[in-house]
């Protein structure tokens, strides 16, 4: 058994930058949220992907609730949500008391889709957000997800957590919306070892959030409180990791980029075996590479061949719509229901090209995915050894 590869392990810069914002803070004292390496890390992260404001918090979950609370969704609003996404991404729906309904993906972006999107406004005319999220760093068709929030009036919130330095037609994904959510955690591609980023071109709510996160002191010589707050803020010690680390992003980005690309020469000629969807208007910053099968190998029996060489892997994301908590709630799929009821009623007959779909047995595009789809390890520190340490091991179960 070989050395432990990692899924997407934190990367320390070589040349030691966050070391020196880290040992200013404690040289000036300056370890508790707020701080040079706070303020200086919002404006450094804001001029990076071309924004006007930002707020340092302290995970990417809690950016995502600011801008819901931003936004204004109260309890009985109807958020927009991708099904095929991290948990994060709709726990802060319930937070506010709010209700999500959860939508497909699609097979050109693995991310929303605006058909399911469209038949959502349908069914749902009254919805006060939607939630969209750039999964694995592949970027979500935002030309069309734009257009329908637009001529629906509906604030568009942008999950950019996985996708930091992914570019959409050339703009920062997590700038196409009125907010945008990044995060810092252990596994993204910068990380801050906890942390996470709302970023807006509306100055006043980015001041508010930067409020509300300090538990909403207002402005007075003794402690008083006019509204809820909450211990979201950034601590300076963090910031000063991710001073750091934003000086490597590129190349993090780079060497993600890589590592997908080998992926795609040793495997992509493999019978039955894809690569996530990379489209000519998405550069994406392939924060995982991920595969889906369609034939007699099973992603579980590529997960379980890595493991037993200390190699780590993981499912794609199980879409929220199947998750025991979320249950109860809406999810609107791309096909029809004429389409789903031949699913249903005639599976060994259907046409597949009517539902595009390797897995009769499912009724969405996103359970389709989660089934079918494998993240490879994509660790920034493998070599080109691990990588093809990885392919041999893959390979072989074809032989």
């Amino acid at each position: 058994m070989g050395d432990k590869i990692y899924l997407s392990s934190p990367h320390m810069s070589d040349e030691g930058y966050e070391k020196e914002y880290v040992k200013e803070a404690f040289d000036t004292n300056w370890i508790a949220p707020l701080g040079t390496n706070v303020n200086e890390f919002e404006k450094e992260l804001a001029t990076k992907v071309g924004i006007g404001h930002a707020a340092a918090l302290s995970s990417g979950t809690a950016a995502i609730h600011m801008a819901l609370k931003a936004v204004g969704i109260r309890e009985g609003d109807i958020v927009f949500c991708p099904t095929l996404t991290f948990s994060a991404t709709a726990n802060p729906i319930i937070y506010q008391n709010a209700i999500p309904v959860f939508i497909d993906s699609d097979y050109e972006t693995w991310n929303m889709s605006p058909i399911a999107l469209e038949r959502a406004f349908s069914k749902y005319p009254n919805v006060k957000a939607v939630l969209v999220v750039h999964l694995y760093g592949l970027s979500a068709d935002m030309d069309k997800i734009v257009e329908i929030c637009r001529r629906h009036n509906v604030v568009l919130i942008e999950d950019a957590a996985e996708s930091l330095g992914t570019y959409y037609r050339g703009k920062h994904t997590g700038t196409f919306g009125d907010y945008g959510i990044f995060s810092f955690n252990g596994n993204k591609i910068i990380t801050t070892s906890g942390g996470g980023m709302l970023v807006s071109n509306n100055e006043e709510r980015i001041t508010k959030v930067r409020f509300w996160s300090t538990q909403s002191r207002d402005q007075a010589r003794h402690y008083q409180h006019s509204e809820i707050g909450y211990n979201y803020r950034m601590s300076n010690v963090v910031a000063g990791i991710g001073r750091g680390q934003l000086k490597v992003l590129d190349q993090r980005v780079a060497k993600k980029k890589d590592i997908y690309e080998f992926y795609k020469r040793e495997l992509g000629k493999l019978p039955d075996l894809e690569m996530m969807p990379i489209n000519e208007w998405n550069d994406p910053n392939c924060w995982l590479s991920c595969i889906l099968l369609k034939g007699k190998i099973k992603p579980i029996d590529i997960m379980l061949s890595l493991e037993k060489e200390n190699i780590e892997s993981r499912p794609i994301w199980k879409p929220m719509h199947l998750q025991p908590v979320f249950e109860g709630y809406d999810f609107i799929s791309q096909y029809e229901e004429n389409v789903l009821e031949q699913i249903a009623v005639c599976k060994e007959e259907i046409d597949i090209s009517v539902i595009n779909t390797a897995n009769l047995n499912v009724n969405s595009i996103s359970e389709d995915i989660f089934l079918r789809g494998v993240c490879l390890p994509s660790d920034t520190k493998m070599s080109d050894h691990d990588i093809f340490r990885v392919c041999e091991i893959i390979k072989g179960l074809w032989k």
